[in-house]
């Protein structure tokens, strides 16, 4: 393992710092000998070894105390991400904060499911087409496992032999940026990493970044972490700030972004406001949905989708409606007795391309030639529902702070005592609140230290 974790492969970073703690030789025969190698591994089709992985991934995630359920999104929501997105042949797709992989590989099957792919665009799904970021280097490695399981990443040591930053008109290299693994272990917020026509991610939740300080008697002190680039409209310590900011700045012109958000995002005063009047104006940031709470496993979770194009300079603000889907009011969702599936999604990925009510499958409606010349579904043609409504450029910035945190639909269980949920959802509610609050204190309690 040792001399496999040296390699500059995928299957370097896997095995990099690897450890085996079976002491007992005995165990560790029979772990080899009797149980893997029975196995016919190479026969296996990369679905099948993706999706048990996969599987061990969601299983370790649901240990709340030790697991990795901060680096999982919910693989339903994941999927009507990207089926709304419609990757297209050619573009490349890079998650900031990959975690596991998610988003990634439901790119790849959408890609794989959606186009007919020729040799040459089959060859570069495997390299060259994904891109991931990750802070913490052991969860890098679960996320490489995770993409070479479902074959990516099988180029070798030489990579995909190409730059996010390399354009059609301008070839320079730079090494810094250049991926020659699908998955690199880095901070995304430290600068640029390449450009990219889409961009899909779920920031790490924790509201503030900070940094441990040690004087010379030991102590111990936390300074918030602020992040100062030029190229950022704002300087905050807010992590998903910066992380809504930094997705801006790597997506190239026209790019599709579609981001996971905390609420505070949507009304947090000061660099809040700023960034949200600046996205507004040099992006179209045309469509919000307010996700329920029960669906992740960090606890407290209150969160969004915010999807944005980046579009070129101009005076007029780009943004002239925003659409907003609520999926979180009088609809409750835990995650072992009532999870989140993907046909919930189904009303809002119609909504989404203007088939509100129909009924049809977004993916079997009337769709329009792409400038790639791949089909996709349009959303310029929408129409309001209950759920589904639009609010002007102009009536978004007139509310205070630029306030997007927008509701409507009246919460039954505020209306009549008999139209509360039951008591487990309610106590679930709570919970979930104290402990979005006591995480808000615990900043402050820190920053006045």
């Amino acid at each position: 393992m040792a001399e496999l974790g040296k390699r500059s492969a995928t299957l370097g970073v896997i095995l990099r710092h690897a450890q085996h703690k079976i002491q007992d030789p005995a165990k560790l025969r029979r772990l080899i000998v009797d149980l893997i190698d029975k196995e016919q591994w190479s026969s296996l089709s990369a679905d099948v070894k993706g999706d048990a992985y996969e599987g061990l991934l969601q299983k370790n995630a649901e240990d709340v105390k030790g697991g990795a359920g901060q680096y999982f999104t919910p693989r339903p929501l994941i999927a009507a991400m990207v089926d709304v997105v419609q990757p297209a042949p050619g573009n490349m797709i890079c998650d900031p904060a990959c975690g596991t992989g998610g988003f990634l590989l439901a790119a790849h099957d959408y890609l794989a499911k959606h186009h007919a792919l020729d040799r040459a665009q089959k060859k570069k799904l495997k390299s060259g087409t994904f891109f991931g970021i990750e802070l913490v280097d052991s969860v890098t490695r679960l996320c490489a496992m995770n993409l070479l399981l479902h074959g990516i990443g099988e180029g070798g040591s030489s990579g995909s032999g190409v730059s996010p930053l390399d354009s059609d008109n301008d070839k320079r290299r730079d090494a810094a940026s250049t991926f020659d693994l699908p998955v690199v272990t880095k901070d995304a917020l430290a600068g640029k990493h390449g450009e990219y026509e889409i961009v899909l991610a779920n920031p790490p939740f924790g509201k503030k970044s900070s940094v441990t300080i040690v004087n010379e008697a030991g102590e111990s002190s936390k300074e918030s972490l602020i992040i100062n680039r030029d190229d950022f409209w704002a300087s905050t310590s807010n992590k998903q700030l910066n992380f809504l900011q930094h997705i801006f700045t790597i997506l190239k012109q026209h790019g599709r972004a579609a981001v996971v958000l905390p609420d505070n995002v949507l009304f947090e005063g000061g660099a809040g406001e700023t960034i949200r009047r600046e996205l507004l104006k040099q992006a179209d940031v045309h469509t919000l949905l307010r996700l329920p709470t029960g669906i992740f496993y960090a606890q407290g979770v209150k969160a969004n989708v915010l999807f944005f194009d980046r579009k070129p300079a101009q005076e007029k603000s780009w943004t002239q409606k925003l659409w907003i889907y609520d999926l979180r009011t009088n609809l409750h969702f835990t995650l072992k007795e009532n999870t989140l599936k993907r046909s919930d999604l189904d009303d809002f990925v119609n909504c989404y391309f203007g088939k509100s009510g129909s009924g049809v499958p977004p993916l079997n409606q009337e769709k329009k030639q792409s400038r790639d010349g791949s089909a996709t579904l349009s959303r310029h043609n929408r129409v309001e529902s209950e759920r589904f409504k639009s609010f002007t450029y102009d009536e978004l910035t007139k509310r205070d702070k630029v306030n997007l945190d927008i509701f409507w639909l009246k919460d039954d269980a505020l209306e009549e005592s008999a139209n509360l949920p039951a008591p487990e959802i309610i106590a679930a509610d709570i919970t979930a609140d104290l402990e979005a609050a006591m995480e808000q204190f615990a900043t402050i309690a820190e920053d006045l230290k």
